[in-house]
């Protein structure tokens, strides 16, 4: 894991706290939330303040996220919003933290100017036994405040304030008016300056969660399911249909009716055959690796002799996704790919929507070859995949991905999965062929 370290490939963008005062400060959060404190003076946070180096050290890298259920985060500046989520058990996570930063920036910047706001992920559900209380996880909502509780004598004083205006002989009431100088004195003027947290609440839709080893949770559509990765649960859910990765045409028949993927390429071209090229090149590089043959100093001349020289073990993924690279070059028609193709679900990416990334992430994991569609969307697996590799796959996707995609991530995601998901609701689509008949033909939508 060191070279993806290096090259910034994990822990990349994290927050690097060294100063004495936010140390200090982390600190009084930490023992508020868990009773514990760190002895480290120089450490890095994630999002939700979450540090690797702090995990390490109290030998329990949950030491923020109890059960996985109800997360709990420490802000030293509205910086973290930038920084990613680790150790992820739900999908949402992250977004949520981060459009809460967004929606309080000025109120949380003042309160982390002189102290750190400690908070927690709340939802209903405190300890997850069944994959079935996992549905019951709908609202989450954000509780959070100093270590100081500015923001709760920040209400107690505006209630003084109220009683102040509206009780008889008020201004006689010596009691009312310390008190009131004495929160004042901490918080200050909240009738001028209120102190207070807007956006606290959240719907959480269709999610992935790594609980039971991997479920991606679809509830909320026209035809709900579940797609199983560690296995179908035992356990009675409340969808009509429980898929593993191995119902490879329920998958394909679920995303269809519900209208969550589109073709990767829907236009010929070259842009849209190095797409297609480019994931046609990591299956060569699995096949290389299978075969023992030297990878160091690979270019695209060499991936093109590796598979002319090995086109026998290539396997069927990679010749799907040649025919529809010759389509996209103009040299041949359009091809059927039937959900039955190892190469189907290699050809598809997430429609755009408010679930784009959960679905990008299922399709990550049924494409398991792409190691950059891995890396993209579901870098936990990417990690845990990553482990396993041999030195030399590891060795060429670690310089890829820093070569090919690090340098400018917005734009390779724009290309590969589109426009930014759309999160209030539907976009409009083009009335073309492909959304008339679906991506390959397989389902007629009127």
């Amino acid at each position: 894991m060191r070279r993806l370290i290096e090259k910034g490939l994990m822990f990349g963008n994290l927050i690097h706290v060294a100063a004495p005062a936010l140390v200090e400060r982390y600190n009084r959060a930490l023992m508020h939330l868990t009773g514990k404190a760190t002895a480290l003076t120089d450490f890095h946070v994630d999002i939700s303040g979450y540090s690797p180096e702090v995990g390490d050290e109290l030998g329990d890298h949950l030491y923020l996220n109890p059960n996985g259920v109800n997360r709990q985060f420490i802000l030293l500046t509205t910086e973290q919003k930038r920084a990613p989520l680790l150790n992820v058990k739900f999908s949402s996570s992250r977004s949520i933290l981060r459009q809460f930063i967004e929606e309080n920036e000025a109120q949380l910047f003042a309160l982390t100017a002189t102290d750190a706001v400690a908070g927690e992920l709340v939802n209903s559900v405190l300890h997850v036994a069944s994959p079935r209380q996992l549905f019951d996880i709908r609202r989450i909502r954000v509780e959070a405040d100093t270590t100081k509780g500015t923001l709760e004598k920040a209400d107690k004083l505006a209630g003084l304030v109220e009683r102040f205006k509206t009780e008889d002989d008020a201004w006689f009431d010596d009691v009312l008016i310390a008190e009131m100088i004495g929160i004042a004195s901490e918080t200050g003027d909240v009738t001028r300056n209120p102190v207070r947290l807007k956006h606290t609440e959240f719907e959480q839709r269709n999610v992935w969660t790594a609980h039971f080893g991997g479920l991606y949770l679809f509830p909320d559509l026209d035809h709900p399911a579940v797609i199983a990765a560690g296995g179908r649960p035992e356990a009675d859910l409340p969808v009509p249909y429980v898929f593993d990765l191995g119902q490879r045409r329920q998958i394909a028949k679920f995303f269809e009716l519900n209208a969550l993927v589109e073709p990767v390429v829907r236009a010929r071209g070259p842009q849209a055959a190095g797409i297609l090229q480019q994931k046609m090149d990591f299956i060569v590089l699995d096949t290389a690796c299978d075969a023992g043959l030297d990878l160091s100093d690979l270019d695209r001349l060499d991936m093109r002799r590796l598979a002319r020289t090995h086109a026998a073990r290539l396997p069927a993924e990679y010749h799907g996704l040649a025919d529809l690279r010759r389509w996209a070059l103009g040299e041949g028609g359009w091809p059927r790919i039937s959900s039955d193709d190892p190469a189907y679900f290699y050809t598809l990416r997430a429609a755009p929507g408010p679930d784009r990334d959960v679905v990008n992430m299922a399709l990550a994991e049924l494409t398991p070859l792409d190691a950059r569609q891995l890396f993209i969307c579901h870098k936990e697996l990417f990690y845990r995949t990553y482990a396993g590799w041999p030195e030399a796959k590891r060795a060429y996707v670690a310089d890829f991905l820093a070569r090919e995609y690090q340098v400018d991530k917005a734009g390779a995601r724009a290309e590969l999965y589109g426009s930014e998901p759309d999160m209030s609701g539907e976009p409009p689509r083009e009335d073309d062929l492909i959304d008339r008949v679906g991506p390959w033909g397989a389902v007629r939508r009127r």
